[in-house]
């Protein structure tokens, strides 16, 4: 049995250092969240077209679509980070850290969200498609106006939690120097030497913005059930 007789729960955790480092960590939150807004926004726009290009009849555009979403989803997030800014630089093409952070993460989520996509998609009826042929409603048009907004209700749960990964996974970045909320951690951590107390400070600073970011999926769900 556990005996916690006699131990020092301040020599886990010091307060003082932790209200202290506070500003100075929180300077790492617009690297963070923009990081991650980046990140997701390219991963939806190339999420969208690769879960039409995974769907489509044609072989050209099928098998391609396929082999990206294979290669990222069977890819280390941290190798990619490692291959766009040490090694993109070797062909002549360097990066900021930002940059790359911010398209490794958009490039890699693309395939997890591409995915959901084409489930969402896919579970909307095929009638609607051909009521909105004979109506001669375009392909586009049919998919903007009729088939994504109802998609888009059932996509919702599972992208908010492809942002809340990509907001963790935001951390990985500190190893590539960008100064988001763990990088700045790890710096107050050289200097103090109290680790235990700058990485539950950390942690409870994500916590917070996940639990936002789940309010933002409830009000979008709310919002997308009309179209259901």
């Amino acid at each position: 049995m556990l005996d916690l007789n006699g131990f020092d729960f301040g020599g886990v955790f010091d307060v003082e250092l932790a209200i202290e480092s506070l500003p100075f960590v929180l300077g790492g939150l617009p690297s963070t969240l923009g990081v991650a807004i980046a990140g997701m926004t390219i991963g939806m726009i190339l999420g969208l077209f690769l879960a039409l290009a995974r769907s489509s009849e044609r072989i050209l555009l099928r098998w391609p679509a396929r082999m990206y979403i294979s290669f990222m989803r069977g890819t280390p997030i941290l190798v990619f980070l490692f291959i766009l800014y040490f090694g993109l630089p070797y062909i002549g093409l360097e990066l900021s850290a930002i940059v790359a952070a911010s398209a490794g993460f958009g490039l890699n989520s693309a395939a997890y969200i591409a995915e959901i996509n084409r489930a969402s998609l896919n579970s909307i009826d095929s009638g609607q498609w051909e009521s909105a042929k004979a109506l001669n409603i375009g392909y586009w048009t049919a998919l903007r106006k009729i088939i994504l907004p109802q998609a888009t209700r059932i996509a919702v749960p599972p992208l908010t939690n492809v942002f809340m990964d990509i907001v963790k996974a935001t951390s990985l970045a500190a190893v590539i120097t960008v100064p988001e909320l763990f990088q700045r951690t790890q710096i107050v951590v050289g200097r103090e030497f109290d680790a235990m107390t700058l990485y539950i400070l950390v942690a409870l600073i994500y916590w917070p913005i996940c639990v936002l970011i789940s309010i933002m999926q409830d009000h979008l769900e709310i919002r997308f059930s009309r179209y259901l």
